[in-house]
């Protein structure tokens, strides 16, 4: 049954909670995708059958949550995964990001690096609105973004197309973890396909020679695609779960 988390800044967020054992695990999404997903509902059943607890929720402009995608941005989303983490979790949790929610398990870890027992990125997209997202745009749409404060454009992954606003872009700029030292005291497991359409195998080696880690692997996965849920890929993500744990 879901649930609702009424956050500081007046959103509503929809969530599925779990109880069990510690480290509770954490599932952070990625951009336009939300809680229901094959990865969430995968280790959400992976979890119950170890007894450990475990967390999925949809960002604001996500899923069940209120609001629209095309006014939320990354600090958005972030301070919903701040406030996810703070008010439905108690001690040390493994967050788990896929893609967007990579970033946000990485702005997470700089701001409670404390409450964070372990870091799992699953094809993990840093810093994707400010390196891969504005390069990509033609100049015509970059200019339409500018000029008309958004654009829209084909979804590869859903028949709901892509509303880029001027403000996802101004804010991703402020929330960039490439550009400064970034500190993750705690062990990490990033997983990467080399067939991924939407993030580069050069980002996660950026962020293995960026963050400074005591315990940082980086595995590639010949032939597996950005979604990353085959029975092989979802097996190697609990067993990084569980390698950290």
């Amino acid at each position: 049954m879901v649930e609702y988390l009424d956050t500081s800044a007046g959103r509503k967020l929809a969530y599925h909670k779990t109880e069990g054992r510690g480290p509770g695990i954490v599932f952070l999404g990625g951009f336009m995708s939300d809680m229901s997903g094959t990865k969430a509902i995968y280790l959400e059943d992976w979890a119950r059958s170890q007894g450990r607890a475990f967390l999925r929720f949809d960002y604001s402009g996500h899923g069940e949550s209120s609001g629209a995608f095309a006014d939320g941005c990354i600090g958005d989303w972030a301070e919903d995964a701040l406030e996810a983490l703070s008010k439905l979790t108690e001690g040390p949790q493994i967050l788990v990001g896929s893609s967007m929610g990579g970033w946000i398990a990485l702005l997470l870890a700089r701001k409670l690096p404390k409450r964070v027992h372990a870091l799992v990125g699953v094809a993990a997209a840093p810093d994707f609105t400010e390196d891969s997202m504005w390069p990509g745009l033609s100049d015509a749409q970059r200019a339409e973004i500018l000029e008309q404060g958004q654009a829209s454009l084909p979804n590869s992954y859903d028949d709901t197309p892509y509303i880029l606003t001027r403000r996802l872009f101004e804010d991703g700029k402020s929330q960039l973890v490439l550009r400064t030292p970034l500190h993750l005291p705690f062990p990490v497991r990033l997983m990467q396909g080399t067939r991924d359409e939407a993030v580069e195998m050069a980002v996660p080696l950026r962020l293995c020679e960026h963050a400074t880690c005591p315990d940082l692997r980086l595995t590639f996965v010949k032939n597996a695609d950005h979604r990353f849920s085959t029975p092989d890929c979802l097996a190697m993500i609990t067993a990084a779960i569980t390698e950290v744990s």
